[in-house]
């Protein structure tokens, strides 16, 4: 006979957490790391009470908002490559509904976080309750239905012996290196509190292992034809090679063969900056050297990436006649993008048995070519140096200087995390990542107000490495809340706040596409009634450190010189607040060196919509599509 054990439905999801694991190359470790909750009446008797039951086995942190919570856990998901996660409990209502922005984040990233947001009555004693939204066609429906577009997988626990499925499909979809996202299990608070005789097999420890599926030998052989035909490959490494960690496995196929890496958002730091075949972002946001050979490529090589239009400058970067695509990647959904030839494969096996292949015949790109992207990279790098450079002198620095002192700083150690704003471009074209993970820009979702509660679990992640969150004041403004949670917690970690008031990257954008910046500043209202006044009288530094973070105020270069090295050595959470100077005065970063997508009006009585539109319609004609 079965043997049972008594529980709610919310003691046992918590004891069934903590007793799952991940296992992949031989490494265990426990799956749901942790629990973030805000309390509230739809969660606080039944997970709320749950976690206090098994407070030794399931660790809990308090978050100050719902959203922040699960950019916390989606930067310890990262940090750990996806074999662990944390599970975030909000209560029903906005607690849940503020899942969603974090939900699509997780989703669009691959990346796993557990959702479990507290539910209406499932046995409805009273209709409705507190917070209920009333659906005149379906009785069925709650604001947590908003998740479902966002959700790898979704579930309402409407009777507890249902936990038993949806709780097992939870872990699978969590460790599934192609389906893995945001997955939410929806509880009814009254399930929530509602006792069950569970099996003793359900809390078993189970180990969830994560796999690395090999090429298909025909796939393979296709792929290796391709390579050997090329004359101007090209490598783009996407963020599955982290997820992978692949890293090791492209520097030796790169190596073997000298074909050159670019690498997006969320694959840059594949290749060591001083790689000899590392040429830097390619996209929208890349350098010269790596667009450049995107133009005149006539094999890319995608690893691990989505082909987002910030890499593919909207459909215009890959222009050369005949150019076909090869795309090794573990989700066929990616694998047979822009008509590829699909090698589908986890990232580290495909490039292992593609090196393997590839040396058998000893295949190696023309040295002329190597010589090209050689000195064109060369070249790219004094325009970085030269964005950089920032003498010790009492100026107000650029944003590539501030970025420029911190360069000079850092350790193969160091993590920076960012997301929005102008910084992704500065950073995807300037930063020289010296490590596989050094380089944390969520660019998927490209969501403001990342950063912070990203770096806090970033750094529970690896609690022994200094971790920057590099913002902008409009994305400061966004989410400052969880510098409190940094501070209760003891996580120390080093916030750069950039003023520049208002959304500078936007601000660009609207002036690029005819909006004349309209809406894009903090300044009070003119006469013209436009926001073109003085700038507004906000002091962030004051606002972190109201928020229990020492500030550090840097005025000038120098002073942001010191006051990083000090943040750097801190071991509390350290705030840099430095008010940066803009372009026109001093050096820059580089242009944008390929085009993005933003349409402009098509009929505007502005001269500047006018001369944006005809600029626009330049860049469509050169696009197309790889069929």
């Amino acid at each position: 006979m079965t043997s049972t054990t008594r529980l709610t439905v919310a003691q046992a999801l918590v004891r069934f957490m903590a007793a799952q694991y991940t296992e992949r190359d031989g490494a265990r470790r426990r799956l749901i790391g942790a629990t973030w909750g805000i309390f509230g009446h739809g969660n606080v008797a039944g997970i709320g009470q749950a976690l206090v039951e098994y407070a030794d086995e399931m660790p809990y942190h308090q978050g100050r908002n719902e959203q922040a919570m699960v950019h916390a856990a989606v930067g310890y998901a990262r940090q750990c490559g996806r074999l662990s996660a944390h599970a975030v409990t909000t209560s029903i209502g906005p607690g849940a509904t503020n899942l969603v922005t974090g939900a699509a984040l997780a989703t669009v990233n691959h990346l796993p976080v557990l959702l479990l947001p507290g539910d209406v009555f499932a046995t409805r004693p009273a209709d409705p309750v507190l917070q209920q939204l009333e659906v005149p066609f379906a009785g069925d429906v709650s604001v947590n239905d908003c998740l479902r577009p966002v959700s790898k997988y979704f579930d309402r626990i409407n009777r507890p012996e249902a936990l038993i499925p949806a709780a097992l499909q939870a872990m699978r979809v969590l460790t599934d290196p192609v389906d893995t996202g945001a997955v939410t299990l929806a509880l009814p608070q009254d399930v929530q509190a509602e006792a069950y005789d569970w099996p003793e097999e359900f809390f078993a420890e189970r180990t969830w292992a994560v796999r690395r599926p090999a090429a298909d030998s025909g796939e393979l052989a296709r792929a290796v034809a391709a390579v050997r035909e090329a004359r101007r490959p090209l490598i783009v490494a996407g963020g599955g090679v982290h997820h992978s960690r692949a890293e090791e496995a492209l520097a030796e196929l790169a190596s073997a063969t000298r074909i050159p890496v670019a690498s997006t958002q969320a694959g840059k730091g594949s290749l060591r900056w001083d790689h000899p075949q590392d040429v830097g972002g390619v996209g929208h946001t890349g350098t010269a050297t790596a667009d450049e050979l995107a133009r005149t490529a006539d094999l890319v090589i995608g690893v691990g990436t989505r082909y987002t239009d910030f890499t593919t400058a909207s459909g215009t970067l890959f222009e050369a006649s005949g150019v076909r695509f090869l795309n090794l990647n573990i989700a066929p959904y990616d694998g047979h993008k822009l008509a590829g030839i699909p090698l589908i494969a986890d990232a580290r096996a495909g490039l292992e048995a593609l090196t393997e292949a590839l040396l058998m015949h000893k295949h190696r790109a023309e040295p002329a070519y190597v010589t090209e992207y050689t000195d064109d990279k060369e070249r790219w790098e004094y325009r970085v140096d030269a964005a950089y450079e920032a003498e010790d002198i009492d100026i107000r620095p650029t944003q590539p200087q501030v970025l420029g002192v911190l360069d000079e700083l850092v350790t193969e150690d160091d993590i920076l995390i960012n997301a929005a704003g102008s910084l992704p471009g500065d950073l995807h074209k300037l930063w020289r990542a010296r490590s596989r993970d050094q380089y944390h820009v969520e660019y998927g979702y490209s969501c403001m107000g990342y950063e912070i509660p990203a770096a806090i679990g970033v750094r529970m992640a690896a609690p022994d490495r200094p971790v920057w969150a590099l913002v902008g004041d409009g994305t400061y403004l966004m989410m400052p809340t969880e510098i409190v949670t940094a501070v209760q917690e003891g996580v120390a970690i080093k916030v750069i706040i950039l003023q520049n008031h208002g959304y500078a990257s936007i601000g660009g954008l609207s002036e690029a596409v005819g909006g004349e910046r309209y809406g894009t500043a903090y300044r009070y209202r003119a006469e013209d009634r436009r926001y073109t006044g003085a700038p507004l009288p906000v002091d962030l530094a004051a606002n972190a450190a109201s928020l229990g973070m020492r500030v550090l105020r840097a005025k000038t270069v120098r002073d942001l010189r010191a006051a990083l090295a000090e943040a750097r050595a801190a071991d509390t959470p350290t705030c840099v607040y430095v008010e940066t100077e803009t372009a026109d005065t001093v050096s820059g970063a580089p242009p944008a060196q390929a085009w993005w997508d933003v349409p402009v009006a098509e009929t505007a009585t502005r001269s500047s919509a006018v001369k944006a539109r005809e600029e626009y319609d330049r860049h469509v004609a050169a696009r197309r599509r790889h069929l």
